[in-house]
């Protein structure tokens, strides 16, 4: 009997990608900590600064445009190099330019003019180290989970967002009200020094170079996977985007990206501003939405597995995400309209919730269509989305002024109604033949 035993626990899979999975998590809640903070410490630094809103928006847009423009590269760069290092070199620069950011206007530079153009350079720089982490990440998800498992582990993976997006407000608020701005940027600059660290020590390119892996668990991942990582030539970005699924995949995530940072950069002014929240409450206040997406995302992610496993990829992935977005945009129309501060939290909190919900059915989709690519398309998504965050960061200062912070709101609930209808356009079940690809592998197969 004891044979039997010691045969079986011999034969079970070991659990290294769950492992992975919690350092990915740990990984994406530090960039949000790290993308965030600003949009909380803004309200001591710009009177000491001198900015307007219109600057700060642009400041806003700076990391946003660094962001966008460097997640094809970052993506291609994971695929390539692979996820261990890249995400390694990225997270460190996130500390670096953390720690320099709570040197303006002291040490660093001096005169209101020259601290603006350093928050330029610095957002900007930040935008372009934290490009890699959602295209490298899905790749991860590409390599270490079962295909089964990816809305599920993408879900995941931006759940961490929502942790640090909830824990960030009242953080920040509360360190910069005792310590000053300057210091919640050396105290949470210091945090990725260490992640970077353990994620090397800890990560794989592949489950095969783990040493921790078993035989048993290579094969739970490889259990109906068709993914591998790229090995000939890359194609361009181009050539992704003139898939038709792959171009409304993104046209769809830049509307969505939209209303997201609408959310991740201007909701704590407008909590402040105008429902009259005091600076820590404020932050207590924001905290709130994206607890409630931690527990909505995966939970969503997972329910997106399901249904695609039981009723296709189309049903699971698509229904899915259109329901959300439609939720996302009428409950930010409520929470604009409400007339209590806590109703207008409550209804806001449900609407941030049915956004990050969508993340897992669009991760899965884009891994399903570009298979081995999925690093790169991952990064095309992310790049055109995010360069609707870099619309929205910049045009919500001059919606404000000229509609009102309703208008400002009723503009985003639009495009979240928009980006749900754009879903009806992907056929998330399908996959990019490889004659798309830029004429880069010539032995054209079937789309699946």
């Amino acid at each position: 009997m004891n044979g039997i035993a010691a045969c079986e626990s011999i034969s079970a899979p070991t659990a290294v990608r769950r492992r992975i999975l919690v350092i990915l998590v740990c990984l994406s809640l530090f960039s949000y900590l790290l993308r965030m903070n600003i949009s909380v410490a803004q309200q001591f630094m710009v009177p000491e600064l001198g900015l307007s809103d219109i600057q700060v928006g642009q400041v806003f847009s700076s990391f946003m445009a660094g962001y966008a423009l460097f997640q094809v590269p970052a993506g291609v760069w994971g695929d390539q190099r692979g996820p261990r290092f890249v995400l390694t070199v990225a997270v460190l620069s996130w500390g670096f330019l953390t720690l320099l950011t709570g040197l303006i206007p002291g040490l660093l530079v001096r005169g209101a003019a020259a601290a603006f153009l350093s928050l330029l350079i610095l957002r900007f720089m930040l935008g372009v180290g934290e490009a890699a982490m959602y295209p490298v990440a899905a790749r991860v998800v590409a390599n270490w989970m079962p295909p089964a498992e990816h809305a599920f582990s993408n879900a995941v993976v931006i759940a961490g967002s929502t942790v640090g997006s909830a824990l960030t407000p009242p953080l920040i608020a509360y360190l910069m009200q005792a310590f000053g701005w300057r210091f919640s940027f050396y105290l949470t600059g210091l945090f990725p020094f260490g992640i970077a660290l353990l994620w090397w020590w800890q990560a794989r390119d592949h489950p095969e170079q783990h040493q921790a892996v078993n035989h048993e668990e290579i094969a739970l991942i490889a259990a109906g996977r068709a993914v591998k990582s790229a090995t000939g030539p890359v194609p361009s970005w181009w050539s992704l985007g003139k898939n038709r699924n792959i171009a409304f995949l993104c046209l769809s995530y830049f509307l969505t990206s939209y209303v997201m940072f609408v959310f991740v950069f201007w909701l704590y002014k407008y909590f402040v501003d105008v429902r009259k929240f005091t600076v820590v409450g404020g932050g207590w206040a924001l905290s709130l939405p994206f607890v409630v997406a931690t527990v909505a995302l995966p939970s969503m992610g997972y329910l997106s597995d399901r249904l695609s496993a039981r009723r296709g990829a189309l049903w699971g992935r698509r229904r899915v995400a259109m329901g959300c977005l439609v939720f996302c945009g009428l409950l930010l129309l409520v929470g604009a309209a409400a007339s209590g501060p806590w109703m207008a939290v409550a209804a806001i909190s449900l609407s941030v919730a049915c956004l990050f919900s969508t993340e897992g059915p669009y991760w899965s989709t884009v891994i399903k269509l570009a298979g081995p690519h999925a690093g790169a398309a991952g990064g095309l998504m992310n790049m055109v989305g995010n360069f609707g965050g870099a619309v929205s960061t910049a045009v919500v200062p001059f919606l404000v002024h000229i509609f009102g912070w309703f208008g400002a709101l009723a503009c985003a609930s639009v495009f979240a109604i928009i980006a749900a209808a754009l879903w009806l356009l992907i056929r998330s079940d399908s996959k990019i033949p490889v004659q798309t690809l830029g004429g880069l592998e010539q032995a054209a197969g079937e789309a699946k």
